[in-house]
């Protein structure tokens, strides 16, 4: 159950586009969003030279979904330094410490297998990494206490906008929400949501695009095959996982195979268009 909360954002450079700084203000926990290009800013700050957990956000135009790297280090700026190198995806780094300097090898080894496992099973963000990273032992108090500040890593992620924990499922909505489209021999489900519109498990996809269907959905359809998010089952384009949508006229773009206006595409139960429901 959610429940109201304070996020405090400083923007230690004044600037609302550069490095944000957020906490929970009775939690112990902070995370510091860092663009690629204020590394050297960064630099000359403390806030990064602690053990803790970092997260490396980025897209790929041979991608259907944004990316994540998730890692751990007891020097962040450092192992950050090393990724500006070696790795290319990424524009943004999160990294997650604590206020208290009270995060020790062991407990950011914890929050990075976690962290890892939930990214992969919440299936929102490409996650890079291969593996989930292995539990080390913390004491059962340990763990719950950790357990706790992932709470607060995932709530702060979500408000400097990279959701790649919250979970987006058919059965969290109800039947009275539920969005539908309908064409010949197709049928797809889907929901407005806070960030987009998401098309759920099993929705169909037209075959083929019309002639003057616009690059970018023909290129989104691509991807989304290529990905196996979209699989041919029994010769029908049948979505294998639930995806989200930048908007809901892309998700009716994207599965009728041509330009369509979302808003009334999509409707409910009875036959109430999105547009009705949500913008008069």
């Amino acid at each position: 159950m959610n429940r109201p909360q304070t996020i405090q954002i400083f923007l230690p450079d004044g600037s609302p586009r550069s490095v944000k700084i957020a906490e929970i203000t009775n939690r112990v926990v902070k995370a510091v969003l860092v663009p690629r290009n204020k590394l050297e800013y960064i630099a000359s700050r403390d806030e990064l030279k602690n053990v803790g957990v970092y997260f490396l956000f980025g897209e790929s135009a041979d991608k259907a979904k944004p990316m994540v790297y998730i890692g751990e280090a007891e020097d962040c700026l450092d192992r950050i330094k090393q990724h500006n190198r070696l790795k290319e995806f990424w524009n943004y780094a999160v990294v997650t410490v604590s206020k208290i300097n009270a995060f020790t090898k062991s407990h950011a080894k914890y929050l990075e297998h976690i962290a890892v496992a939930e990214a992969k099973e919440a299936n929102r963000f490409d996650t890079e990494n291969t593996v989930v990273p292995s539990k080390p032992f913390v004491t059962e108090s340990m763990e719950a206490d950790l357990l706790d500040s992932f709470d607060t890593i995932k709530i702060l992620l979500s408000t400097l906008g990279f959701p790649v924990f919250d979970k987006i499922t058919k059965e969290s909505i109800t039947k009275k929400e539920l969005l539908m489209l309908k064409g010949d021999n197709l049928y797809a489900e889907g929901d407005l949501i806070d960030d987009g519109f998401v098309v759920f498990k099993g929705s169909g996809l037209k075959h083929n695009t019309t002639a003057s269907c616009h690059d970018y959905l023909v290129t989104l359809r691509k991807k989304l095959i290529e990905e196996q998010i979209v699989m041919n089952v029994d010769g029908k384009y049948r979505f294998m996982e639930d995806y989200i949508f930048n908007s809901p006229s892309t998700a009716s773009g994207v599965v009728l195979g041509r330009a369509t206006n979302g808003w009334t595409s999509w409707k409910d139960r009875s036959g109430i268009t999105l547009d009705e429901l949500k913008r008069k």
